[in-house]
């Protein structure tokens, strides 16, 4: 699978992993990876070690996931993003929504 997930042991922090490209294609495995928690995570991190690339619908994605988790007050990490990845996230000014790590 191109998208995976894990919950803690204790249940409150959700980590979702991306390998390869997180484009459009991924859409349904992402947001299925947080929908389907309940109750809702309080943090949720997002790995993107294995994602060789991320596009404008990958942005809209993490801006989906934050507005599930709990908008303005949402604990989400962006975290082991390639050069490539961290360059674009910061471009779209993402490190003002996000925790990038």
């Amino acid at each position: 699978m191109a998208v995976t997930s894990h919950v803690s042991a204790e249940g409150n922090q959700l980590t979702i992993a991306i390998k390869g490209r997180f484009d459009f294609a991924k859409h349904q495995e992402f947001r299925a990876a947080y929908e389907k928690n309940d109750p809702k995570p309080e943090s949720v991190v997002v790995d993107l070690k294995e994602a060789t690339y991320i596009d404008s619908s990958a942005l809209g994605m993490l801006l989906l996931l934050r507005d599930h988790v709990g908008g303005d007050d949402a604990q989400i990490q962006v975290v082991n993003s390639s050069n490539d990845v961290r360059k674009t996230l910061a471009i779209s000014n993402f490190d003002k929504l996000f925790d990038i790590k």
